[in-house]
C-alpha cells in the first residue's frame, strides 16, 4: 500500500497565551494528520500581517484589517477567528482621559494594519499615529513619547496594575455602535494548497482548538509559558475572553460583523478597495 506524501505547513501565529493554547493540541502533536506536517513559526502580528502581504506561509495568523491586502493569496479559515464579544483592544494613558479628547493626540499602535489601528481610526480618524512594537506601548505612553497607546494581547488585563488609565475600550464601543462582536484576528490559509490539504488544515485547526477547549487544564498550562509573567488566573481570563465559540467556528455571525467592519473601513478611505470576506471549512 503506497502512503500519501505527506506537505509540509509552516503555520505562524503570534507568541501570545491565546493563540498558544488554541494551537496546543497541533503543537504537542495531540493532534494528527496523515496528509500534513505542521512546523510552527511564532512572530508578532504586525510581522505576520507583513509575511501575509508576501505570501510566505501555508497557515498564517492574520489581522481582519489586513485580509483586503492579502485576499488574493489567502482564503479566511472559520476556525480560529480571535473575537472579542463587547469587550476589545484598550487606548490607554497616563491621566484620566474622555474619548473625546483623543482627537488630536498622539498614539502608539502595534501596526498599521492591525484591527485594533483600523477600529480606532473609525472611532476618531484625527490622530496621530506611532507605530511601536506591541510589548513596548505602555513604555512609550510612561516615558511621554506618546499621550495615549493602544494595548492589544494581555496588556488589556494589565495595564490598570501599572497605574496606566482606560480611555476607551474599542470592542465595548464597536457593541453599542454596531450591536455586533469585534472580529480582530483570524486565521488564513493559502489559496495556493489543494483543495485536499486546505480541507485537512481546516480540520486540524478545528481539531486542535475543540481538544484545548475539552482539555483545558493542560492546554492552558501550556499557553502560561506565552503570558509574560501573567498571573495564571489572569492568563486563563484573557485566554477565556478570546477562544470561545466563535474561535471553534465563525458561524454567521463573525463574518458579518468582518464585512461590516471592512465596508466602514473602505468607506472610510482607509482600505484602499472593497472586498467579500471568504471563509473555508
Amino acid at each position: 500500500m503506497t502512503l500519501p506524501a505527506v506537505t509540509e505547513i509552516v503555520c505562524a501565529h503570534s507568541p501570545d497565551s491565546d493563540d498558544a493554547f488554541m494551537f496546543y493540541g497541533l503543537a504537542t502533536k495531540k493532534i494528527r494528520s496523515r496528509l500534513v506536517n505542521v512546523r510552527h513559526v511564532l512572530q508578532d502580528i504586525q510581522t505576520l500581517n507583513q509575511k501575509a502581504m508576501l505570501g510566505e506561509y501555508e497557515l498564517t495568523a492574520i489581522s481582519y484589517h489586513a485580509y483586503p491586502y492579502v485576499a488574493s493569496q489567502y482564503v479566511l479559515m472559520s476556525s480560529g477567528s480571535s473575537v472579542g464579544d463587547g469587550y476589545g483592544p484598550i487606548l490607554a494613558g497616563r491621566h484620566p482621559l474622555a474619548p473625546e479628547e483623543v482627537k488630536g493626540k498622539r498614539v502608539a499602535v502595534p501596526g498599521l494594519l492591525t484591527t485594533a489601528y483600523l477600529v480606532l481610526r473609525l472611532f476618531e480618524p484625527d490622530f496621530e499615529a506611532v507605530v511601536v512594537p506591541f510589548d513596548q506601548i505602555l513604555e512609550a505612553v510612561a516615558e511621554g513619547s506618546v499621550d495615549l497607546g493602544l494595548v492589544i494581547h494581555e496588556g488589556q488585563l494589565t495595564y490598570g496594575k501599572s497605574g496606566f488609565h482606560g480611555v476607551l475600550d474599542l470592542g465595548k464601543w464597536w457593541k453599542k455602535a454596531h450591536d455586533l462582536p469585534l472580529p480582530l484576528g483570524a486565521n488564513a490559509l493559502a489559496r495556493r494548497l489543494p483543495a485536499e490539504i486546505q480541507s485537512e488544515c481546516c480540520r486540524l485547526m478545528r481539531e486542535s482548538i475543540q481538544h484545548s477547549l475539552d482539555n483545558s487544564e493542560e492546554a492552558l498550562n501550556y499557553a502560561l509559558q506565552f503570558a509574560r509573567d501573567m498571573e495564571p488566573a489572569l492568563a486563563e481570563k484573557f485566554v477565556g475572553m478570546y477562544v470561545n465559540h466563535y474561535t471553534v467556528d465563525c458561524g454567521e455571525l463573525v463574518p458579518r460583523a468582518a464585512q461590516k467592519l471592512l465596508d466602514l473601513g473602505h468607506e472610510a478611505g482607509l482600505i484602499p478597495h472593497h472586498i467579500d470576506v471568504e471563509f473555508i471549512r
